[in-house]
């Protein structure tokens, strides 16, 4: 087994990091690519659950505010939607001789077990890779908090948000060349500065239960099993 910083890992995955040159839906390249990174970091013997998004198919607060559709309804739409990449990451990931379970927390017996969180843990054991979908389950939570939660439920040691860019800025990089990215943040930080990283709630169930969270650029080749390795890129919350 080579020598890595984390033996178990919740990776937490936006819906929007597979479109990649779309506009919508799935890039099957994207999804390739990421499955091979996560074969990659199982081979490196660390344990591995996922959380997904769903906004590249339907994000339900802005579903809310654009349609004026009832919150709790546009919200269980985007859970279902996370259901949906859910399956496309299971797909990928068995292609690549993984082997993969998706749990939900809507009751799907049709495509997915439902979340129990000591199966959870026992198909980790068995290493298996677990895919959270459909958030908590619950409308008004994102999936930054089911990310959150799920990391401490199952016991990992670090929570892996893969965004579009290098990390955390003071600004919006991608509208501000002079925006400075920060190596390290402490909770009180991205909650007092009002970064945007994950919700408040997120940040707060993690700065209760001392989750590090590792902000990193998913575009970039290898970026996941360089966290793993323990190299320093992205931003460490902690």
């Amino acid at each position: 087994m080579a020598n890595i910083k984390y033996d178990k890992i919740l990776l937490k995955l936006s819906g929007e990091a597979f479109l990649g040159e779309k506009q919508y839906g799935i890039d099957q390249k994207v999804l390739s690519r990421v499955a091979k990174e996560i074969k990659e970091i199982k081979k490196l013997g660390c344990a591995v659950g996922i959380i997904i998004g769903g906004g590249n198919i339907f994000r339900g607060y802005e579903g809310s505010v654009e349609s004026g559709m009832d919150r709790a309804t546009a919200d269980y739409m985007g859970m279902l939607a996370t259901i949906m990449n859910a399956l496309a990451l299971q797909d990928a990931l068995e292609k690549e001789e993984v082997v993969t379970r998706v749990q939900s927390a809507l009751l799907i017996p049709g495509v997915a077990e439902p979340y129990i969180r000591r199966r959870a843990i026992r198909h980790l054991e068995k290493g298996r890779v677990v895919i959270f979908a459909a958030g908590t389950g619950n409308p008004y939570f994102s999936t930054d908090t089911a990310a959150a939660l799920r990391a401490l439920e199952i016991n990992c040691e670090v929570i892996l948000k893969a965004t579009k860019v290098n990390g955390v800025y003071d600004s919006d990089p991608q509208k501000n060349k002079a925006a400075k990215m920060f190596k390290r943040l402490s909770y009180k930080d991205v909650l007092g500065k009002d970064l945007e990283v994950m919700d408040h709630t997120a940040v707060s169930l993690c700065k209760d239960n001392k989750m590090p969270i590792v902000v990193f650029n998913l575009n970039k080749s290898g970026s996941i099993i360089d966290v793993i390795k323990g190299k320093e890129i992205g931003t460490l919350i902690s």
